[in-house]
């Protein structure tokens, strides 16, 4: 006869048994996720170029879709020195061949215009047809834009072309720090979104060489040329498409858990267990839909909850570098070099080195971004600016050729600190502050605000400083050093930390609403 007692106490004994099983259960699963999370953050730079060399081949690949975008930036300004150029799309009045305002106007913003709706139809594309498929379509509408500046003679319908052009640069500049974001691990985000800022520069760099190289044709080619020259960035992202990986986030969202799977393999390699990691960002989106309203992806979305501090602080630092003078002391580098005596030709190889500059000081930011951290460097920056900014404005009221010279001086030192800051960093804030379900969203947003502040200041520069309006030259070294005190103030209180953070540590703090500036220091437990 059995007793009950006894048996009381095994039920209960074994209750227990299921419910510590049950618990142990728990606690290896969340430890799986926290050792993939592990994983990934016991990675370094050199075992990732020495063990995962394809990882860092096509996070790069995607990154320098910058490189177009930057090469047509440049281009645009030094085309219209070129007297061939002028002479097609102008007109001679006593001797002399002009262009005429609106058209130069047109000519210079319209391209923003269509980069600013290209980043709304990009964001829904990589978002039905994956970030390839998005890449693709971009690439189709930037040749026909290429293909039209080369053989558009008509005045009217070459400002056509640069809109269809601007839609398709629209395309690379939001794919660019989306897919970078997604494919790179922790210790390496931080590198290849900067990337995206370096494929800018080089392609600034390279616009400039090119111009000079075509610079001595009298004929049409002298400008046609540069504009065919951009079919090769063409040519390269598309020779790469086909043998590109996918997203492993956006195939994870869409269910395709054995593309993923090859698409992780293909960047790792065999030997990482790309399982557990497949199964973290599983872990993560589904949370994400858990705690999004009506679960689901919108443009509203992005502007709600928690989602739309995210939102604020990926738009904003792009807004801080247009605050911090980019376009008025770089399109007006060659300017304060004519001042300061320098001939034509000696200003224009001076703004090559200034375009040098850049590309040096995107590179340096990749030796600082994992030590030093984002929040750091983007203030730092600011306040390296600002002092700049305001040193321009003073030496252009002390009338002495030394301080056309520094002038000169400080607009190279200018590009390499902000291309090693502001620069990169805005695009590694970008892609570690938007949130996984709504990252091609953010970015097309963050996009088409630079669109948007490109415009205003390519308007407002002209007004401030050419001689018939504003007159202000050098002084608008004030105006901008005043915006950039006003960008440092927001960047204090609303730029994030995120250095070392997995995309789910990430999600877990702006979950709990820590306030920004404390990102860095809190510590999940």
């Amino acid at each position: 006869m059995s007793n009950p007692a006894r048996s009381l106490e095994e039920v209960n004994s074994d209750k227990l048994e299921d419910a510590t099983a049950t618990a142990i259960e728990d606690v290896t699963s969340y430890t799986d996720r926290a050792r993939n999370q592990g994983g990934e953050h016991e990675l370094n730079l050199r075992k990732i170029l020495r063990h995962h060399p394809a990882l860092v081949w096509w996070s790069f690949y995607w990154a320098m879709t910058g490189v177009a975008w930057g090469f047509d930036a440049q281009i645009n300004g030094a085309v219209i020195s070129v007297p061939s150029f002028r002479l097609a799309f102008g007109y001679e009045s006593h001797g002399e061949v002009i262009l005429p305002a609106r058209w130069q106007t047109a000519f210079n913003t319209v391209g923003s215009v269509g980069q600013f709706f290209s980043c709304f139809i990009c964001s829904i594309l990589s978002d039905r047809l994956g970030r390839k498929g998005a890449l693709l379509v971009g690439l189709v509408i930037l040749t026909g834009g290429i293909l039209g500046e080369m053989f558009v003679s008509v005045p009217g319908g070459f400002v056509a072309v640069k809109l269809i052009l601007g839609f398709g640069l629209g395309f690379l500049l939001t794919l660019g720090p989306l897919a970078t974001s997604e494919i790179s691990p922790v210790v390496l985000r931080g590198v290849t979104t900067a990337g995206v800022n370096l494929g800018i520069a080089i392609g600034q760099l390279i616009s400039s060489g090119v111009i000079k190289a075509f610079g001595l044709r009298t004929d049409d080619w002298a400008f046609r040329g540069p504009f065919a020259v951009q079919l090769f960035f063409v040519v390269f992202l598309l020779a790469g498409l086909p043998f590109a990986p996918e997203s492993p986030w956006y195939l994870v969202r869409k269910g395709r858990r054995q593309d993923a799977t090859r698409s992780m393999q293909r960047l790792y390699g065999p030997e990482v267990d790309v399982e557990v990691m497949l199964d973290a960002i599983e872990h993560t989106i589904t949370e994400e839909r858990e705690t999004s309203p009506e679960n689901e992806v919108s443009w509203k979305q992005c502007f709600r909850g928690t989602d739309l501090l995210r939102t604020m602080i990926s738009m904003g630092v792009f807004v801080c570098q247009h605050f911090a003078g980019i376009i008025f002391v770089l399109g007006y580098s060659t300017y304060f070099f004519e001042l300061a005596g320098l001939p034509n030709s000696q200003s224009f190889d001076l703004g090559v080195g200034v375009t040098a500059c850049g590309v040096l000081g995107n590179i340096m930011s990749w030796f600082i971004v994992n030590s030093v951290g984002r929040r750091k460097i983007f203030l730092t920056g600011l306040v390296s600016l600002f002092v700049i900014l305001i040193l321009i404005g003073i030496m252009d009221v002390v009338p002495t050729s030394a301080a056309k010279w520094v002038q000169s001086a400080v607009t190279v030192i200018y590009n390499f600190i902000y291309f090693a800051t502001l620069g990169s960093m805005a695009f590694t804030i970008l892609g570690e502050t938007s949130s996984a379900a709504l990252r091609a969203r953010t970015t097309g947003l963050a996009t088409a605000t630079q669109a948007i502040m490109g415009i205003i200041m390519n308007f407002a520069c002209p007004y401030m400083v050419n001689p018939d309006e504003g007159n202000l030259k050098g002084k608008v070294g004030f105006v901008f050093g005043g915006l950039c005190v006003f960008a440092a103030v927001w960047s204090f209180f609303y730029v994030p930390e995120l250095k070392g953070r997995s995309v789910d540590e990430i999600d877990r703090l702006f979950a709990l609403r820590i306030k920004p500036r404390r990102m860095g220091s809190y510590r999940l437990t």
